[in-house]
Order: C-alpha cells, then structure tokens, then sequence
C-alpha cells in the first residue's frame, strides 16, 4: 500500500465514524442464546451508540464473553434479533489472542494484505502499528515467543491497523502482571479517544472499569440486572439491596 492508498484508508475510516456518530453501532432486542439446555443469556435488549466505553461486568458465567460474541456475529442468537450499524466493522479480541507462528510484524501485516494491500505496504503499516504499542524494537521476534502482555499488546496492533470502528475485548487485562496490565489499559484509552470509537470489554478489575468506562452493564444468570453510567455503578446508590453479586470483580 503506497501513501495515497493508506491515506485513503485513514479517509475511508474517517467517514465511516463520521456517518456513525450519532447512531447505535449495536442495538438487540430480547437476545437470547442456549447451549442445549442452558440458557447463556436470556431476553437482553440494550443498545450501545458510537463512541461509547461499555464495560460488561459480572461473576464468572454471568453471560460476557457470549454477549461480546453475539455483538461480533461470531454466535447467533437462539432469540430475538440484533442489529448492526451498517458499513461498520468491528474486531473482538480475546483473553489469550491467538498469534501465528510468524514474526510480529507478520502477524500484524497480514490482515493488511488480505485487505488487498501490496506486501511491502502492509509491513510499513505494521511497523508503524507495532511502533504504536512499543513492540518496534521485536518487529522480526516470533510472536509465540513474546509474553502474554506483548502478545496483548501485538494483538492490539493488528486491529488498529485495520482501523475498527468497535474494539470488543474479553477480559484485556486478565493473567497481566500490573506493568503490563497499566501498558494494556493506556493503549486502550488512547484507542478509544475518538469520539465516534466505540469499546466494549468484560472486566472483573474495578480500576480499569472506573477509568476507561462510561457506562457499565451488569450481567448476573445471562440477563442484563443494571445498565447504568459509571459514576451511578461505581456509588453503587442506583442498586439499593438489589445490587447483583459481582463475583471476582475487586
């Protein structure tokens, strides 16, 4: 990809969020979804607009991962319907992010190149991306071999690169050791700094959902019990007795 074309990427991302600021990137509406017999989440309607931080919280069980998934389309629902903002793209990154047996920079090119751009276009990207992150200088470093909080950080290259205009993350910050945990959670801001950038996370860590969120969607037995901005969660007053456990979230 020469100059022009990645500009035009950069332009082509812009008026995406341009014409979705304003409108709902996810909207569902009396979701459901069932493994056999059990229910993973059960009659969630919610909506979630452009540029906003939603954390999913919840005990272990309580319906998050499934939730980001069906956001994703990676599941679809057993009932009721969801809606995606048309045109918009969105990635879903995991708790332990699956990196190809290639270098880093690979592993960021990559999706570049199965875009249509040229090889050598793609790895300037890359590098620029892994720069981003503070991975330049393990660029030719096989990506196995990096540690869990590069490999969190390699991971959040590769979607910036393909400009997302929603980032939905599991857990971004589970198994960090608090170095890496504090480097996870700055790049996470700086990603969802743009006004129209939408980032959905599950998280069990209060600090990262007081500092990064706005709003908070409280899961308990796969049904939505609170939806509330953050400051309401965080006063927990909004609850009065009826405050659902939140299990290992401290």
């Amino acid at each position: 990809m020469n100059t022009v074309a990645a500009a035009l990427q950069g332009a082509s991302a812009d008026a995406r969020r341009e014409s979705a600021a304003g409108h709902s990137v996810f909207t569902l509406d009396q979701v459901g979804v069932r493994y056999g017999s059990a229910w993973a989440l059960q009659s969630v309607s919610l909506t979630i607009g452009a540029g906003e931080r939603v954390a999913l919280v919840g005990p272990n069980g309580s319906g998050k991962t499934t939730l980001l998934r069906v956001l994703n389309g990676l599941i679809e629902p057993s009932a009721g319907t969801v809606q995606r903002l048309a045109a918009s793209q969105q990635m879903l990154l995991f708790q332990r992010p699956y990196m190809l047996r290639t270098s880093a920079q690979n592993n960021v090119a990559l999706g570049l190149w199965l875009r249509g751009a040229r090889w050598r276009g793609a790895c300037r990207l890359a590098n620029d991306a892994l720069a981003r992150v503070g991975l330049a200088p393990l660029a030719q470093r096989n990506a196995r071999t990096l540690s869990v909080g590069q490999q969190q950080r390699l991971a959040l290259a590769r979607a910036w690169v393909l400009t997302p205009d929603a980032l939905l993350l599991d857990e971004p910050t589970a198994s960090l050791d608090p170095d890496a945990r504090r480097e996870v959670e700055a790049l996470l801001g700086k990603f969802a700094s743009g006004q129209t950038q939408t980032l959905v996370f599950s998280s069990h860590t209060i600090g990262l959902v007081s500092r990064l969120a706005s709003r908070v969607i409280c899961l308990q037995d796969g049904r939505v019990r609170a939806d509330l901005p953050v400051r309401e969660f965080l006063q927990g007053t909004a609850f009065g007795e009826s405050r659902p456990s939140l299990g290992e979230l401290r």
